[in-house]
């Protein structure tokens, strides 16, 4: 076994606690596969925000809200290694500094694939992006379909939870808040 990813004889010892033969033909591969599906899903504990952004930061008088929104993410949930996704809306409010509009997916993806809650998630993508740019405001919204929750537990399949973060104007100005949260019914 050496050379070979510690997760995949650990995927290997829970086939056979769960009573499977690893080594059946259907299974011979299958501790490989989830090992690098594992790593693949957890590879934001080996990144970090700076590696991300790739200097992407810039310096720009704009000061209107900058918004992305329907960002798809996944995730797993740290209670039940499920997956947990849905969809992430971003805004923030300049002030002398602005983000490459693809990097606000990439702070997404990047906290996303790391166990998480959701609203833990929601509250990292919104204080790295303030923590970078140091704008008048910042909001997150993200969208999450959970199936520890429709799987197994409650089993409701139509249920989303729903989590917010909303730092400087868009915690304290309410005007502010309500563009944002209009500007998400808007259709493209």
């Amino acid at each position: 076994m050496t050379g070979r990813d510690p997760l995949e004889a650990l995927a290997r010892q829970w086939l056979e606690t769960l009573g499977e033969d690893p080594m059946r033909q259907g299974l011979a591969g299958t501790p490989g596969r989830m090992a690098r599906a594992y790593r693949f899903l957890t590879a934001g504990y080996g990144q970090s925000v700076e590696e991300v952004l790739n200097g992407a930061v810039f310096d720009e008088p704009y000061d209107e809200m900058v918004m992305v929104k329907d960002i798809d993410f996944y995730s797993l949930c740290e209670h039940h290694l499920l997956p947990f996704y849905g969809k992430a809306h971003i805004a923030y409010l300049p002030q002398g500094k602005i983000i490459g509009l693809s990097k606000l997916p990439r702070i997404v993806e990047l906290f996303a694939r790391r166990l998480q809650v959701q609203e833990r998630l929601t509250q990292q993508i919104a204080s790295s992006i303030d923590e970078l740019l140091h704008p008048l405001g910042v909001g997150v919204v993200l969208e999450g379909f959970h199936l520890c929750m429709a799987m197994r537990g409650v089993e409701k399949q139509n249920a989303f939870a729903l989590t917010s973060a909303m730092l400087g104007d868009f915690r304290h100005d309410r005007a502010t808040r309500a563009e944002f949260m209009n500007l998400l019914q808007k259709k493209p």
